[in-house]
């Protein structure tokens, strides 16, 4: 029996496609391959659509994305996935977010895009250290972190959109 993922209408399934990654290609890609039997057989699509992002695709997706510490502009549904996954134990500490504030700048400075990290499920502390070592990387190791970082908040929010709907 399919499930009632494969009742989700078209317009629908873009506009979470797109609030989950923001790609025009991937939401184009897998919305194509629609309908779904189940929640697994969405992630295995969006991950071989979403496996190589160019340079365009790249900064399509970070334009989607705050820098760490910085309120989401707007009301979407990405810019609410934004506010949850950012919110922490320890979000409310002004010496964290001031190194972590530091830390954003120094990496936009060294690789020239905002700083990406799948925040759910982390404390400011742990990203303060991932940032830390992430302005270690060359820029093709960062290139690939900050792909794999985007596909899995990418998943994370299609779990949590389709995962009532298998």
């Amino acid at each position: 029996m399919v499930g009632a993922i494969a009742a989700v209408p078209e317009a629908e399934l873009r506009a979470r496609l797109e609030a989950a990654l923001g790609v025009r290609r991937v939401v184009d890609e897998v919305a194509a391959l629609a309908p779904f039997g189940g929640l697994e057989t969405l992630l295995t699509t969006f991950r071989a659509a979403s496996a190589r992002l160019s340079e365009a695709e790249l900064a399509e997706a970070l334009a989607h994305h705050p820098r760490i510490g910085e309120r989401p502009a707007g009301e979407g549904r990405a810019a609410g996935f934004s506010r949850a996954e950012q919110s922490s134990i320890d979000a409310d500490d002004a010496e964290l977010a001031r190194r972590i504030a530091e830390g954003n700048a120094a990496y936009e400075q060294r690789f020239d895009r905002v700083f990406l990290i799948r925040a759910a499920g982390r404390s400011r502390a742990q990203i303060l250290r991932e940032l830390e070592r992430r302005l270690g990387n060359d820029d093709a190791a960062e290139r690939a972190e900050v792909v794999e970082q985007l596909r899995e908040i990418a998943v994370l929010r299609l779990e949590t959109m389709f995962g009532g709907s298998s």
